[in-house]
């Protein structure tokens, strides 16, 4: 008979002197009691208590020496003992069931492509994936330079526009103009389309060449408004306006144009200082979504040695538009301070060594170094009071501007108006050249105020200063306050340049 344990209780006489110790009762089928894992009386159970906690003592005082001389030591083993153990339980520890154990059920059914998927795997596998290219017409490109750089190779096409005229004469030879191109996956060429701006009446060109469903060709000419968009920039002078304007990828005529407005009170040649900053806000003018042309810086802010400037462009209705400061101050003067475009000057108002005639005489003017072929423009409205030839001047143009005042332009390579013409402010009337007795391209200028010499820049800043009328005030004011947002908004993302 095989003894097994049935969970019930042990009884023990309360008068006993005997403790049961742990241990597993084995009781036979009749309930009787075969045999108790050990007893043990009360003297030899506190001998025993005694005796272990004199080793636990002495285990802790060994223990504690350990840790005190070989603390890092003891805490390592621990840790490791304690990760073991631990990535052990973790490997053998399953709470799933056993997958093999899983019942398994096939299941298979029969599906049918809805009508509407298919047809649009049909249109996919039926659609033509068309590719499109932009570049620029470069001044050496010909009809198949072009279309390689479009990647376009198309003999048909090739041919085509080679006996085009209006691609001959528009497109070739003409360096800058824009160009996109579509392409099919063959590399045929489905439509090719230029634009470009030709003059300032605010439209632009579109030279579209199309293939036919027949596979033939046709160019067309259209005419079309630009758009203008706003573009916000900022910048810091660490060398130069134009490095930081490169930087801030903001196109040199917004730089040009920066220098025109504040040209009165910032000398944009010498009295730059690094750390300068500027914000600036300008229209883009764009055709069918691309950029191309600058329009006209919108409001400027510029911080020149400490000194803040501000300018706004304002057009009172029927008046003629021009710059003012936020408090409604005209910044636009009656002349230019430079009859170039920003550039540099290589002789100020002064003295200086006359190259040709060996000695030192007043320089009663100014030089602007610049290669030949460089724009001049007339600094003032008024008539062409001279345009031709003198000794010293070579070819020279001289401007009468009022009963007082007249500008001279000297060493010019080429005149561009004739006697009594009348030009505007910012009208070309020439190019810099070496004519006369000048040792190198440069212009000469003069301004004569009742036969007098007068320092052009000081001129400039003498004519500033007309207000805005009150009616026109409640309207700039409103303008200022949001360009004035805009021109913070602009300076949040300050680039430099080195």
């Amino acid at each position: 008979m095989s003894p097994f344990y049935t969970g019930a209780p042990i009884e023990w006489p309360a008068d006993s002197k005997e403790t049961p110790a742990r241990g597993i009762a084995a009781i036979d089928e009749g309930g009787n009691t075969a045999g108790v894992a050990g007893t043990l009386s009360q003297e030899d159970l506190r001998l025993k208590r005694n005796a272990l906690t004199i080793a636990a003592d002495r285990a802790l005082s060994i223990a504690a020496g350990v840790l005190e001389h070989h603390p890092r030591k003891l805490t390592a083993l621990l840790a490791a003992l304690l990760l073991g153990g631990g990535g052990g339980a973790f490997a053998v520890a399953s709470f799933g069931p056993d997958a093999s154990a899983l019942p398994v059920r096939e299941v298979l059914e029969a599906v049918e492509p809805a009508a509407a998927i298919t047809e649009q795997a049909e249109a996919l596998d039926a659609h033509v994936f068309n590719l499109y290219r932009s570049d620029v017409v470069r001044p050496t490109d010909t009809v198949e330079s072009l279309l390689a750089r479009l990647g376009v190779s198309d003999a048909a096409a090739a041919a085509y526009l080679r006996q085009d005229a209006a691609v001959r004469t528009q497109l070739l030879g003409r360096p800058g103009r824009a160009v996109r191109a579509e392409a099919t996956a063959e590399h045929g060429l489905a439509g090719l389309t230029a634009r470009w701006v030709s003059d300032d009446s605010g439209n632009f060109k579109r030279l579209v060449v199309q293939r036919g469903a027949d596979g033939r060709f046709a160019t067309r000419m259209e005419t079309a408004p630009l758009a203008a968009a706003v573009r916000l920039g900022s910048g810091t002078i660490r060398s130069s306006l134009f490095a930081a304007v490169d930087e801030s990828h903001i196109p040199d005529e917004i730089a040009i144009q920066v220098a025109d407005i504040f040209s009165a009170d910032i000398d944009f040649h010498r009295g730059l200082r690094k750390g300068d900053r500027f914000s600036v806000v300008y229209e883009a003018l764009e055709a069918d979504g691309e950029p191309l042309r600058t329009g006209r810086v919108l409001s400027v802010e510029f911080v020149n040695n400490g000194k803040t400037l501000h300018a706004v462009w304002f057009q009172e209705p029927g008046a003629k538009g021009g710059y003012y400061s936020l408090d409604g101050k005209s910044l636009t003067s009656s002349y230019l301070a430079s009859p170039m475009e920003f550039s540099r000057v290589t002789s100020g108002f002064a003295m200086r060594f006359h190259p040709i005639l060996q000695r030192w005489r007043a320089h009663l003017g100014v030089d602007y170094g610049a290669p030949s072929g460089t724009p001049v423009r007339t600094v003032g409205d008024g008539s062409v009071e001279f345009a031709g030839w003198q000794n010293g001047f070579g070819n020279v143009v001289m401007v009468k501007h009022n009963a007082n005042d007249l500008t001279v332009y000297a060493h010019l390579s080429r005149i561009d108006v004739r006697p009594h013409q009348n030009v505007s402010q910012g009208q070309r009337i020439g190019a810099v050249g070496a004519t006369g007795w000048a040792t190198g391209p440069h212009l000469h200028f003069e301004f004569r105020s009742n036969g007098v010499h007068q320092d052009p820049v000081q001129v400039a800043k003498r004519h500033q200063g007309v207000t805005l009328t009150a009616a026109a005030r409640p309207n700039f004011e409103r303008l200022a306050r949001s360009m004035r947002a805009q021109l913070t908004a602009a300076s949040s993302t300050v680039a430099s340049a080195e």
